[in-house]
């Protein structure tokens, strides 16, 4: 397969940022800079983690989405729901009420991720057993956390499973379901509601396929809006009710944190909140945390509950469906699980190809060079203050140090620097000032 560039649902909007660092200071790979008084995002960096566009006080940072009405292109409009969504809801509306209004907006077919996630957990314990050498195995479910290993954690990509998440299991049944049913495939649309930005990176540009089954991305917090307006408006109206209700206890679970290690056979750990995944990681990496047969990691706190998406409270979101579960479980196993007839089908397709990594600590593809340049950065750092205060555009003095010697920043517009070489008369006061405007912007000054 090809290596091609990632696709980035976040943008930012240059008319309003205005230099503020908030999301320069939250980003976990370092991928933000300022320049000339804009947030600048680093494409090679950024794992679509969704950290800066929470920070953001003015919305400058967005996630963008498909056209919603691309999906009136298609006869066969699936909305590819996960359980997530229907956590946003008070309790006073019910289930019913919730996929009425996802019909009436727009789709023809509402498809639970999660209901695949049982033929996902009997492979999951089988590939483990295939790959005794692999530990601890990664689970592949959060994209935001497989572009944070490969470019981040390069030595542990082979340690991610090679199966595909539910969100594409799920796809591919849907698609294989309408077909056998005569369907033209032309006409089958499968738009996926997402809470987060990661999940559309990785549709627009899959990481170990070739391609996407899905059609479209609509962000969740679009689509909850869309259905509650239409629940308040029409309250007083019947519903017709949805009848591929699939989902057990199990399933309904299996995106908040710990839906997956509790199903593991074997040592374990659920890590959610990106922050913690890198710690943790780091501390896999230099074998301070040793004998893990399986990491459940998510960016988000709480898992998707979590997601930047989302319009709730998380922990309510948490609180709502593990409540809902054990409420409708018993109502939900009595039906037809109409995905376990295509379990061989599904199974035979679950694998992904070989993940590469693509580390960004790389200073160089030539080694030589590459060390040459780290001895430099070394250097550099040397005869920075050390403060990371971010006046110099970058998040850290490392990161700084780096940029210098990749030619993206001269060393001048470290504040410090610039204060020392005024004072021996090696800078001028409109040296700096120039200095500092490529960084902050003219406005400033």
């Amino acid at each position: 397969m090809a290596v091609r560039h990632f696709h980035h649902a976040l943008k930012i909007r240059t008319e309003t940022c205005f230099g503020c660092t908030h999301c320069l200071k939250v980003c976990p790979t370092e991928a933000i800079r300022i320049r000339n008084g804009k947030a600048v995002l680093n494409e090679n960096r950024c794992v679509d983690c969704g950290e800066c566009f929470k920070a953001c006080p003015v919305q400058a940072i967005y996630i963008d989405q498909d056209d919603f009405e691309r999906i009136h292109g298609f006869e066969y409009r699936i909305a590819l729901l996960p359980s997530i969504f229907l956590g946003q809801f008070s309790r006073k509306y019910n289930r019913e009420q919730i996929y009425d209004a996802i019909k009436a907006v727009g789709f023809t077919h509402i498809c639970e991720v999660e209901q695949s996630t049982g033929i996902l957990q009997q492979q999951i314990n089988r590939y483990a057993a295939e790959n005794p050498d692999k530990k601890p195995l990664i689970s592949s479910f959060c994209p935001a956390i497989i572009r944070l290993i490969q470019v981040r954690f390069p030595s542990l990509a082979n340690n991610i499973m090679l199966l595909k998440p539910p969100l594409d299991i799920t796809a591919l049944y849907c698609r294989k379901k309408l077909t056998d049913e005569g369907v033209n495939p032309a006409r089958i649309g499968v738009f996926y509601i997402t809470p987060c930005a990661a999940k559309i990176a990785a549709i627009k540009s899959p990481v170990g396929e070739d391609y996407s089954m899905i059609t479209g991305v609509i962000n969740m917090d679009f689509l909850f809006n869309r259905v509650y307006r239409h629940i308040k408006n029409n309250l007083s109206k019947d519903v017709t009710g949805n009848d591929d209700k699939v989902l057990n206890a199990d399933a309904i679970r299996w995106s908040l944190t710990h839906g997956e290690s509790d199903h593991f056979e074997g040592r374990s750990f659920a890590v959610d909140e990106i922050h913690n995944v890198i710690d943790f990681l780091e501390k896999v990496e230099n074998e301070e945390i040793k004998n893990v047969d399986f990491l459940e990691l998510r960016a988000c706190d709480e898992s998707c509950a979590g997601g930047a998406l989302t319009t709730a409270n998380r922990f309510l979101i948490v609180e709502r469906l593990r409540s809902t579960k054990n409420e409708e479980i018993s109502s939900r196993e009595s039906k037809s699980k109409t995905i376990e007839d295509y379990r061989e089908y599904l199974e035979h397709r679950i694998k992904i190809q070989e993940i590469k990594p693509r580390s960004i600590m790389k200073l160089d593809d030539n080694m030589e060079t590459a060390m040459l340049k780290m001895d430099q950065v070394k250097e550099i750092m040397k005869l920075l203050p050390g403060n990371d205060c971010g006046i110099c555009g970058a998040p850290t003095c490392h990161a700084f140090a780096s940029d210098i010697v990749q030619s993206e920043a001269d060393i001048r517009q470290c504040i410090f620097i610039q204060k020392c070489r005024e004072n021996t008369g090696e800078l001028t006061l409109f040296e700096s000032l120039r200095l500092m405007k490529e960084i902050w912007g003219k406005e400033k000054f």
